[in-house]
């Protein structure tokens, strides 16, 4: 078996090196390098980092894609359908499907305050993580855990659930039908943390942009928050525009 992996974000670059880890891999395909930081240099996908410090020849056009099985995860474009029907195409999704289908599945589970969530293993197909399901495996969302604890739980699980569904041939079970939800990717709006919604909402939120988006209030992005022993919205670790990350209470000191 020629496997091949389709990643871009720091999620695929995961799973990436821990899929490599076990099994030979022969090509990444990832996006082309992108403008990124207060420079606008332009710099690898976090997989293509991985995969040129361990030897893994990397393309971004598809067409010289070269593999018998693709394994996909977090790679930011659609797969035409005259590439799907050339080898065995198998989507890693951190959630349970059918919940929270689409770009932000991690992110949405948290703001919604999903007690669960998981890794699906499903056929890709040419509508959005809509394919028969190969392996799926559920998970506990603590109270303290953003967005980088579960991915990082969810990479771990899908490395070893691809390992039962590269081990022969795999079978697949339709989603059900019911219980479909979309997870929309994050906007400007998403960050903004309202005052006047309820607390535990808008810890949810911090959890759900965090450490990689940040949520946004009175000119801070909020990292870390909690409610407080009078029931309050409190944050906990702040960054002021062009400032570093500190606690709220020495952002506070600062500015008495």
């Amino acid at each position: 078996m020629r496997l091949a992996v389709a990643a871009t974000a720091p999620f695929g670059a995961d799973v990436l090196e821990r899929l490599a880890a076990r099994h030979e891999i022969v090509q990444l395909l990832t996006r082309p390098d992108a403008k990124r930081g207060r420079g606008r240099k332009l710099a690898p996908s976090a997989t293509k980092e991985v995969a040129e410090r361990l030897g893994i020849p990397v393309i971004h056009e598809r067409d010289v894609l070269d593999a018998d099985t693709v394994v996909v995860c977090a790679y930011g474009l659609l797969i035409p359908q005259s590439l799907l029907v050339r080898a065995l195409w198998l989507n890693v999704h951190p959630s349970l499907l059918p919940r929270w289908r689409g770009a932000a599945p991690v992110e949405r589970a948290l703001i919604a305050g999903d007690p669960r969530t998981g890794v699906t293993i499903h056929l890709t197909t040419a509508d959005l993580d809509a394919g028969p399901i190969a392996a799926q495996e559920a998970f506990d969302v603590g109270p303290d855990d953003d967005a980088g604890a579960v991915y990082g739980r969810a990479a771990e699980i899908a490395a070893r659930l691809l390992d039962r569904v590269l081990d022969g041939e795999p079978t697949f079970t339709p989603q059900p039908a019911e219980g479909v939800t979309y997870a929309d990717k994050i906007t400007a709006a998403d960050r903004a943390l309202d005052p006047t919604r309820p607390a535990a909402e808008l810890v949810n939120r911090v959890r759900a942009l965090s450490p990689h988006i940040g949520a946004r209030l009175d000119g801070l992005i909020v990292w870390k928050a909690h409610i407080g022993s009078d029931g309050a919205f409190e944050p906990v670790e702040v960054q002021p525009s062009g400032g570093r990350r500190m606690s709220y209470d020495a952002y506070l000191r600062g500015h008495r």
